[in-house]
């Protein structure tokens, strides 16, 4: 799938164009990634079910992934949109072609965030429910 965004801007899910070099120099330095290896993303990067990047005249400015059990859920991560690309849309475009147009459209879908809440509440995700836990790996 390749989806014109406008104004010079592009969706993709072709994995082969993703650029693991952007997408590790990006998520190795956000808060949710930090430290993150350039192996470990390139291998998250490979074994998704689906990528979608955004570029702009070709250069891959954004990156999200989908990670699924194939039945019942999808998860979403790794999400971005390079600072100097902002406010255009482009992030809930981004997310949009990922969750909505995408074959997991019909499946729940989970993801963490901590900072992008009203982005994400406007593709119908709500708050945490009261079944929702999380256990994070033991500290290193």
């Amino acid at each position: 799938m390749r989806r014109d965004a406008g104004d010079g801007y592009e969706l993709d899910d072709d994995p082969a164009r993703i650029d693991v070099d952007a997408v590790h120099a990006y998520i190795s330095q956000a808060y949710w990634a930090t430290g993150r290896t350039r192996a470990e993303v390139e291998r998250l990067v490979r074994e998704a079910q689906r990528v979608v990047g955004l570029y702009k005249d070709g250069v891959q400015v954004g990156f999200c992934r989908a990670a699924t059990d194939d039945m019942s859920f999808a998860y979403l991560a790794d999400v971005y949109v390079l600072e100097e690309h902002r406010g255009r849309g482009l992030g809930l475009a981004l997310v949009r072609e990922m969750v909505e147009n995408g074959p997991y459209a019909s499946r729940r879908w989970l993801l963490h965030t901590r900072d992008m809440h009203r982005l994400y509440a406007k593709l119908g995700f709500g708050e945490p429910g009261e079944r929702l836990m999380e256990r994070r790996p033991p500290a290193a």
